[in-house]
């Protein structure tokens, strides 16, 4: 399987230049490209099959920048009009903004074009650049290719994507009757509810900065539109939300590592994240809580020790069944945050929903 390692490179002020001008080549290309494509889809009602060489002696500036990172537009082109094609609800690709599309590019590795040192990076037309190699790749892969992206607060960073990975030490098959396993189940407040107790860090990250993100957000709309102060203050704002990024998957990172390490599986309830926070106006709580990007964590931490997640229905009733006599409840409001049982079981109706998962994942297992 492929492991992609992320480092933070820094450019000189006419690497910097060079970049600039490689992320505005794909960017350009892609939209010329995808012009065309839907221009003689309306014409003939034929897939054109364009390639990057068609417009470099129309557009000579295209010869400036790497030639694998325009074939690689022309790959991530035919990919989106794949996925448009197997499923309609990923939607038709959309054409790239200057302004608010991702600052990036992909070159493959190619006659020994890319070299990794311990503390510098060489690349195509770029030579070699000061890299933070914070952690060394695991021994045995073969480096694929290389991303290098820029972010919003004008951080450089190269994610080196290798192949070759192997999963090593993996568990064997234990008797799922009696594993440990663990039931989760989302919650609104603090991300999610585990059917065990287990110490986590509190979340809500977003929440936590939201007055000096706002503050920064008031000295921008003051400035004036592309004006010198505008541009400093735009970087602080990307800075803000970045740090608060960074620290929220830092803690998603740690805690799905430690439930990984502890369990034999996890259970899940397989719930749509998007049509969660588009009801009832909980869009804000939902992305700051990252639950979706921490079941995405577990599942490949899990996989690489050879364990599995189990995704229980949504329809199944997690909530509204008693976990120790199995009775379930007709009608229960989403006010009502405590559990009450006719047979005397009262306790919290998160971590009750959490318990039925994990039973019933330990019923699908063992079937």
């Amino acid at each position: 399987m492929n492991i992609a390692y992320r480092f933070r490179i820094y450019p000189t002020e006419e690497q910097k230049i060079l970049l600039g001008k490689t992320f505005g080549c794909c960017r350009f290309l892609y939209n010329q490209m995808l012009n065309d494509k839907i221009r003689e889809y309306d014409k003939t009602k034929k897939m054109l099959k364009n390639t990057p060489a068609m417009y470099k002696r129309e557009y000579p500036f295209l010869k400036e920048v790497d030639s694998l990172a325009l074939a690689n537009v022309q790959l991530h082109l035919e990919k989106a009009y794949k996925n448009f094609f197997r499923d309609p609800k990923t939607g038709f690709p959309r054409f790239k903004s200057k302004h608010h599309s991702r600052n990036s590019y992909t070159t493959n590795v190619v006659n020994g074009n890319i070299l990794v040192e311990s503390k510098k990076i060489r690349l195509p037309k770029l030579k070699w650049i000061a890299m933070k190699k914070h952690r060394e790749p695991a021994e045995g892969l073969r480096l694929k290719s290389v991303t290098v992206s820029m972010e919003p607060s004008g951080k450089y960073f190269a994610s080196l994507l290798y192949e070759g990975y192997s999963c090593e030490n993996q568990a064997a098959e234990p008797d799922y009757s009696t594993a440990k396993i663990l039931g989760i189940d989302y919650a609104m407040q603090g991300m999610a509810v585990f059917s065990e107790k287990i110490e986590t860090e509190e979340a809500g990250f977003f929440r936590k900065n939201e007055k000096r993100l706002a503050r920064e957000q008031r000295k921008l709309s003051r400035c004036v539109r592309g004006s010198h102060n505008y541009e400093l203050q735009k970087k602080k704002v990307a800075r803000c939300h970045e740090k608060i990024r960074n620290k929220r998957r830092d803690h998603l990172h740690k805690l799905s590592r430690k439930i990984a390490d502890s369990y034999d599986a996890v259970a899940v309830e397989d719930i749509d994240m998007k049509a969660m926070g588009q009801c009832m106006h909980f869009g804000k709580s939902v992305q700051d809580n990252g639950y979706g990007l921490f079941r995405e964590m577990l599942d490949y931490k899990l996989a690489w020790q050879g364990k599995k997640m189990v995704k229980v229905d949504r329809f199944f009733p997690s909530s509204k069944k008693c976990c120790k006599c199995g009775r379930i409840k007709k009608e229960l409001k989403l006010s009502e945050r405590v559990y009450h049982c006719e047979c005397g079981n009262e306790m919290d109706r998160d971590r009750n929903a959490a318990i039925n998962i994990r039973e019933e994942a330990r019923r699908m297992l063992t079937a």
